[in-house]
């Protein structure tokens, strides 16, 4: 016995998900940020289901980029509204979530490819 690995420890893959199933959690990986649940909804969804399907895991990639960059711009507005102009620039992040979040959502209930403007690729 000695020289020898021991065996592989058994991981159970996950099946794949059917098609309905990966557009309705990546319709709620758009969704949910606007309910308050930031950046963590799209990357809880990305971690749980990685691998089970690749429009799923695009689009909740998708989506964690765009609350990354929101949250970079809600740092920096938070910052300069010393000098007013973080207000502009909180309020403008704040509509483009509210209607970008939306447009994505619809498009992602279409099954559609959707991707946002303006936005930080940080997640690939």
């Amino acid at each position: 016995m000695s020289g020898q690995y021991p065996p592989p420890a058994y991981v159970p893959t996950a099946p794949p998900l059917r098609p309905d199933e990966e557009r309705t959690w990546a319709v709620l990986a758009h969704v949910l940020p606007l309910l308050g649940l930031g950046f963590v909804a799209p990357l809880v969804i990305w971690l749980v289901f990685r691998g089970r399907g690749p429009y799923l895991e695009d689009q909740a990639k998708e989506s964690l980029n765009f609350q990354i960059t929101l949250l970079i711009a809600y740092a920096v507005g938070g910052v300069l509204t010393i000098i007013l102009v973080g207000f502009v620039i909180l309020a403008a992040a704040a509509i483009l979530q509210l209607v970008l979040g939306i447009v994505a959502a619809v498009a992602v209930g279409r099954y559609e490819w959707y991707r946002y403007p303006l936005t930080l690729r940080l997640v690939s």
